[in-house]
């Protein structure tokens, strides 16, 4: 039986990723782990399921248009895709128990959280404070730089499933701000796409999937993610983003609340000999 309150869930969430480009991850991880008790590492597999589904519909949208520059979504995705699968293998060799995992998860999720809060309401002044000129950088630099942000978020969206939106559009805006906005968001979200499914599939390798969660889900974010498409050119954008952070903000707030007396377990799984002393 279809529960609606995940229904609704699903319907805010892409809601608000209709109107302002982020916060699928953001905001559905955390809301499935505080709301509903969904163990972390379960949270984070079906989100990224989840968020691999709705950004390919996004992803075949913008395609049509034209609007993804693939230069740069290569260049992310040969820094992701290998960072997210040894990040992937390294949480597999470890065999972090069920506790030290949840710990594990919950406090890098706080800080992918942070990090997004902090792109969203910073963006403006860090392309303000552009401390170079891109067209006098050499473009080998650029493509280092775009490969190198892509190993970073391969690594936060394999642990958290946060990290690919607020954090991903900021990089690419420092990096080629010659390219309009909406190129920005289409490219971000065509790296998304692959380097989700390749998180999901890899924590679907654990048994970390809910699949009967992540469809009710689905339900109702794709006529959220409609919707929040239409209204996004009747709802001043600045508000929302500040909505979307400082939501961001508190929940990162509560996660970290609840981990940090369990973090001594994480040092436990890594220094298993200090723990024996």
């Amino acid at each position: 039986m279809i529960d609606p309150l995940y229904v609704a869930s699903g319907f805010g969430v892409g809601l608000l990723v209709g109107m302002t480009g982020v916060g699928g991850g953001s905001l559905m991880t955390p809301l499935l782990i505080l709301l509903f008790g969904i163990h972390p590492a379960t949270a984070v597999g079906t989100d990224l399921l989840y968020a691999a589904t709705t950004k390919t519909v996004g992803s075949l949208a913008h395609s049509w248009k034209k609007s993804i520059h693939w230069p740069a979504v290569v260049r992310l995705a040969s820094g992701s895709i290998p960072a997210s699968i040894v990040t992937l293998v390294v949480l597999w060799r470890l065999d972090l128990n069920g506790e030290t995992s949840r710990s594990l998860v919950n406090l890098v999720l706080s800080f992918a959280l942070c990090l997004t809060a902090a792109s969203l309401i910073f963006r403006k002044a860090i392309m303000q404070r552009h401390p170079w000129p891109p067209e006098q950088v050499n473009p080998t630099t650029i493509a280092r730089a775009t490969v190198l942000v892509g190993a970073i978020l391969g690594v936060l969206v394999s642990i958290s499933s946060v990290g690919a939106g607020a954090v991903g559009v900021t990089a690419l805006l420092l990096l080629y701000p010659q390219l309009p906005m909406p190129r920005i968001v289409a490219s971000d979200i065509a790296h998304a796409v692959p380097l989700t499914l390749v998180a999901g599939i890899g924590h679907w390798a654990t048994g970390e999937i809910d699949w009967g969660l992540m469809g009710v889900l689905l339900v109702g974010s794709l006529p959220g993610i409609i919707l929040g498409s239409y209204l996004a050119h009747r709802v001043p954008e600045p508000a929302l983003r500040v909505v979307l952070a400082v939501t961001l903000i508190v929940v990162a707030g509560n996660l970290a609340s609840h981990e940090l007396h369990s973090s001594s377990s994480i040092l436990a799984a890594f220094l298993p000999s200090a723990a024996a002393q």
